[in-house]
């Protein structure tokens, strides 16, 4: 209610972005773009990084305390921008004072988080959404669309993988040894399945999953719980199948991502490496069947106005300008008063299959069924 008298009286948004010094600094331009909305408030427990965000982004307050930032009445939305097995919590807590929630991947960190995370956005007054920048890059957003037309016909299997290097990583974020590769199974599975959810237009119903052993020790000489290539394969509410694959361990140039569709009537394949492309080939529009075309061919026809010439702020941000429309999209839903493109359930909907993967390779990569929020 605060957010619309604000608005009303022309007055911007208030936004507090809890992890400043980390992942949360990533959202300080989007936000201070957007002529309804500015940075007010920041929160880390790293004081010194704190500080120097807002000394550079001109924000007034400084918090070491989650708690005291949301309490301070002050702030309308909150970012959490802060570790894995903190997301849920910190969301909660947000929402149970009614102020609005733009969170980080994942989710949740367990099945039991989900639950209570649904019930606290079902309870409150404030919108959640779930920042997954994968669905707002631009080629995803296209494919997104031209699915969405009809196109690629009736879609029955998708691939999404997401192989990132991470073992450095681990060291200096060491949050990461526990939550990504120190458990066994897809911990982090929003960005190869995200944005194939919304080219289905479906949920995952079940999942199996495998993996192909583990190769890799960390510098202590332990075995990384996780095994290195993780498969997720995920069957569709509609009947058909996604693999999801996960590599966050294999020494490997780095590619980060790989996407494909199928459907009766058309397909895609992103690039595979260096020098390839995004490809389409589509029944109703190309003669040969055998001859891809590129992607790029169908952006003045599908692809939405604000991506065909995006805004300047948009091309400065990062993930090839997801963060930005993450930002916009989330301020347009609160600001018209209607859902979030990835509200509580589509966000559970990308969290849970992960999360039950982790059972499923636990039990000999047994299928699972996959909770639906929605009737929780």
């Amino acid at each position: 209610m605060r957010c619309w008298r604000r608005c009303w009286m022309g007055e911007p948004l208030r936004i507090g972005i809890v992890g400043a010094a980390g992942r949360g600094r990533s959202f300080f331009a989007a936000f201070n773009a957007h002529p309804q909305a500015r940075v007010h408030a920041v929160c880390d427990l790293n004081e010194e990084g704190a500080r120097q965000a807002a000394a550079e982004n001109r924000v007034a307050c400084v918090f070491t305390d989650y708690d005291a930032m949301l309490d301070c009445g002050e702030i309308d939305i909150v970012v959490v921008g802060t570790p894995m097995p903190l997301h849920a919590p910190q969301a909660i807590a947000a929402l149970e004072r009614g102020v609005h929630v733009l969170s980080e991947v994942p989710a949740a960190v367990s099945l039991e988080e989900c639950r209570a995370l649904v019930a606290a956005a079902q309870r409150s007054s404030a919108q959640y959404m779930m920042a997954e920048n994968y669905c707002y890059i631009r080629t995803n957003v296209l494919v997104r669309e031209v699915a969405r037309a009809g196109l690629f016909g009736t879609t029955y299997f998708g691939e999404g993988e997401y192989i990132h290097e991470l073992k450095g990583l681990n060291e200096i974020t060491r949050w990461r040894r526990k939550w990504q590769t120190g458990i066994n199974g897809c911990t982090y599975p929003t960005h190869s399945l995200g944005p194939v959810l919304q080219w289905f237009g479906e949920r995952v119903v079940s999942v199996g999953c495998f993996g192909s052993g583990h190769h890799y020790r960390d510098p202590r000489g332990d075995e990384y719980e996780q095994e290195d290539s993780i498969h997720m394969a995920c069957r569709m509410s509609g009947g058909g199948l996604v693999n999801i694959r996960l590599d966050m361990l294999s020494n490997r140039p780095h590619n980060m991502t790989y996407y494909s569709l199928q459907g009766t009537e058309g397909c895609y394949e992103s690039p595979r490496g260096f020098g390839d492309g995004h490809k389409v080939w589509l029944k109703g529009r190309h003669d040969d069947p055998n001859q891809w075309h590129d992607l790029g061919e169908l952006e003045e026809e599908f692809l939405p106005e604000q991506w065909l010439r995006p805004p300047e702020e948009a091309l400065r941000s990062g993930h090839w300008g997801g963060d930005y429309f993450v930002v916009a999209d989330f301020l347009a839903a609160i600001l018209g008063d209607r859902p979030p493109p990835i509200d509580i359930h589509a966000a559970m909907d990308m969290t849970v299959p992960g999360l039950v993967s982790q059972q499923s390779i636990e039990r000999g990569s047994a299928w699972l069924d996959v909770p639906d929020s929605r009737v929780w």
